[in-house]
């Protein structure tokens, strides 16, 4: 099926529904400093079904390069700058690419069900009263058009989480503090936002297991307890790796980028790119975030041998799971339920795997890439397996066809 006819397909859906969004471009405007900063992918995205939450982002780098970065992906519905002016980047009906691998309450894929506000700060500083007084007046305005109560209005911290990887053996909480800060009592009160989620539903139901017990305080605790938390973990030493902090625990999915940097207390630098032995980071080493993130790390195929010595060391206890995709060197493409531990085991250094994905199937004359993923068809955490053994991710796909019998790996 040919990515013309894909998109096709998305604007026969924005042509339906065109009522809808010629509307939301209206009431926007009341009260704001507002600008339209379009993403060229704002008109392909479909109209949400549903909107039940408000996840607020922080750009971890400035405005110019972060409207950039949003605009290019389509990441988010809007971005309130330091000086309190809002920029409109998708549509606020449409989906926008922004809260990445999520859950809450059960809930996975919340981009489906969610507006997004990106605010230009870091999740560990406070932002402007430029920005809180736009910011309240944007969440208000939202929460009346979706009928959202406070307590569904939430950072993008709360409701990602991560698939096991070398230093977490389940699916976690704790793979962002992106908008940690809008958790904070104090924060939210300066918001109008009077009630906020008391506990993680997901990580009470076992669902997810808590990764990182200082974020769950200041996302979870009284105040007292987040200003305790945000005293003792805060300031510059938060960026230095030590016995209790691994370059995950700072950098998170961009531990590994080429974007990442490590000064040794030798001086030597690396990039995340460049290093191999994790285990054996120095303590005193500085991490070096790159000034401009993209809202979410791109996720990877994972390599035995590279990313872990043995298939456990990079799926944890999800080895065999359903939800772990094994590309194996001879061709076969096996879920981790349909192997043996003895299997997973015996699996050779150059096994590729992919954590937490559902195998989609194949592609068919008569079943695209987006009726099997629907709006994640062309996004690059989406792979594409071809015929020949190829694999490929959704945003470098072609604007040829896709071809028949080509598997389809999309995040759970």
């Amino acid at each position: 099926m040919g990515c013309s006819l894909i998109r096709g397909l998305v604007l026969t859906r924005t042509v339906l529904a065109i009522g809808i969004v010629a509307w939301g471009g209206i009431c926007d405007a009341v009260g704001l400093q507002i600008s339209d900063r379009y993403s060229p992918l704002n008109r392909q995205r479909a109209v949400r079904k549903r909107t039940d939450y408000i996840l607020l982002h922080t750009t971890e780098g400035p405005t110019k390069g972060s409207l950039n970065k949003l605009q290019r992906y389509g990441e988010t519905h809007y971005l309130v700058g330091t000086d309190g002016h809002v920029y409109r980047v998708v549509n606020k009906h449409r989906i926008a690419m922004h809260a990445g691998r999520s859950m809450w309450n059960g809930r996975t894929n919340l981009d489906e069900s969610s507006v997004a506000i990106e605010v230009v700060g870091y999740h560990n500083r406070d932002i402007t009263s430029a920005q809180y007084k736009a910011l309240r007046e944007l969440v208000g305005e939202l929460q009346q058009i979706y009928k959202i109560p406070d307590e569904r209005v939430l950072s993008h911290s709360m409701v990602a989480y991560g698939a096991p990887n070398r230093w977490h053996k389940h699916s976690h909480r704790g793979r962002k503090r992106c908008g940690m800060l809008f958790a904070k009592h104090s924060v939210r009160s300066r918001l109008g936002l009077d009630k906020q989620p008391l506990f993680d539903p997901d990580v009470r139901a076992r669902r997810l297991v808590n990764a990182d017990p200082y974020l769950a305080k200041v996302l979870y605790g009284s105040a007292r307890e987040q200003l305790q938390a945000s005293a003792r973990f805060e300031g510059d030493d938060a960026l230095v790796i030590s016995a209790k902090r691994s370059a995950w625990d700072i950098a998170r999915d961009k531990y590994k980028s080429a974007e990442t940097e490590y000064v040794f207390p030798d001086g030597t630098r690396k990039h995340g790119n460049e290093i191999g032995n994790w285990k054996a980071m120095l303590p005193g080493t500085r991490v070096v975030l790159s000034e401009t993130q993209s809202a979410n790390e791109a996720e990877a195929l994972l390599t035995i041998g590279e990313d872990g010595a043995t298939a456990e060391d990079i799926a944890g206890n999800e080895v065999r799971a359903a939800s772990t995709i094994y590309l194996m060197k001879d061709g076969r493409v096996q879920q981790g339920s349909q192997l043996s531990s003895a299997s997973v085991k015996s699996l050779p250094a150059g096994t590729r795997m992919l954590v937490g994905y559902v195998h989609g199937g194949y592609v068919s004359a008569k079943r695209s890439a987006f009726d099997i993923c629907g709006e994640k068809w062309n996004v690059d955490s989406t792979f594409y397996r071809f015929r020949d053994g190829k694999v490929v991710a959704g945003d470098q796909i072609s604007q040829g066809a896709i071809p028949p019998l080509t598997m389809v790996f999309f995040q759970r």
